[in-house]
């Protein structure tokens, strides 16, 4: 495991910015305010990111790089062309630093699990401010988190759409869990 390059911290911080905004910061934060506080940190493995306490990190230092499989929680992977892709496995990460959410109706969950998008009729909730392609997390009315997408249109926008307009893109759900479970942790 490594540490970032400042090109590889830029390209994640600004795929995490689209979902949690100015929150961002909250998570390498120091877990208190002691000198000696511990913190969380971004390690690099075999070009996936995981969001690590800074400690463990330090520890698998000693593990040869071969022989770690994986520390801490997949946030996603660089691509070939230097480009982040998120990863279900920070759903939980993202899903509490979130900016934008929208809640979706119990007939939408089973849809999006199955890698559809968001279409209007599925809507509960919607936040009043977004913008056309801001980064969401899909949740039920239960405030579960189930996936993040990527708004199609703004909240003005979806407001006119007809019921079979797509509001959210989907960018990852729960339902890869069972669908790419082959290859969701393989190299």
């Amino acid at each position: 495991m490594r540490a970032l390059t400042e090109q590889e911290t830029q390209t994640l911080f600004t795929k995490l910015a689209e979902y949690t905004g100015s929150s961002l910061k909250n998570l390498i934060a120091p877990l208190d305010n002691s000198p000696n506080a511990d913190r969380y940190v971004f390690r690099l493995s075999h070009n996936r990111c995981y969001y690590v306490r800074l400690s463990l990190a330090n520890l698998a230092t000693s593990i040869p790089r071969d022989n770690l499989l994986s520390l801490g929680i997949c946030m996603g992977k660089f691509t070939k062309t230097g480009k982040f892709r998120l990863h279900i496995t920070a759903l939980p990460i993202i899903a509490e630093h979130a900016r934008n959410k929208i809640w979706i109706r119990p007939n939408g969950v089973m849809p999006f699990l199955y890698g559809s998008n968001v279409a209007k009729a599925h809507i509960a909730k919607f936040p009043d401010d977004a913008v056309e392609h801001s980064g969401v997390i899909v949740c039920t009315q239960d405030d579960v988190p189930l996936g993040f997408g990527i708004t199609a249109r703004s909240t003005a926008e979806a407001r006119r759409l007809d019921p079979t307009g797509i509001v959210c893109f989907r960018q990852a759900d729960c339902g890869e869990y069972l669908r790419d479970e082959d290859t969701l942790f393989a190299g």
